[in-house]
């Protein structure tokens, strides 16, 4: 019979997974008796490691996307105005070089120039809010992940 982690588990997995040191994060989870002991029997077990190892994936996701946020609102556009205000063509080296990532699309009309579309800063700054890029929701997590250990800590339940 498989039976599921219990919340103490749980929450030494999402410790675990922010920052890798075992008997910190079994104490801060709520293994107060032996929390060095107590972890290296949790990482034994293929579902703790399987828990893990989905959280470490989740929050690499999120900060690729945090990441490519970040660049939309804040990159530079200094080579896109290179590109447009050059006089003479570039090669295709010399294009490859910039980075052109906060354009969405390129183009040059019947009559001559160059039009360049930028993605939205503001929407991806709307984008960053939502995701919780915000210190205030990383502050709220803290304080709800302090709440969970107090929770399970008064339970005084033990590996």
């Amino acid at each position: 019979m498989k039976k599921g982690l219990t919340e103490k588990e749980r929450l030494f997995c999402f410790y675990f997974a922010q920052d890798g040191d075992a008997r910190g994060c079994a104490a801060r989870a709520g293994f107060s008796v032996a929390p060095k002991r107590s972890a290296a029997r949790l990482l034994c077990r293929e579902e703790i490691k399987a828990e893990i190892a989905k959280l470490e994936k989740e929050k690499k996701s999120v900060n690729a996307v945090e990441k490519g946020l970040m660049r939309l609102a804040f990159g530079s556009v200094a080579d896109a105005m290179k590109l447009m205000l050059c006089e003479e063509a570039m090669s295709a080296e010399e294009i490859e070089k910039l980075d052109l990532f906060n354009v969405s699309e390129i183009k040059r009309p019947k009559g001559g120039g160059l039009e360049i579309k930028f993605f939205d800063r503001i929407k991806a700054l709307e984008r960053l809010e939502k995701l919780g890029g915000g210190e205030e929701n990383t502050q709220s997590s803290f304080i709800q992940a302090l709440s969970e250990g107090a929770k399970i800590l008064s339970q005084g339940d033990s590996v």
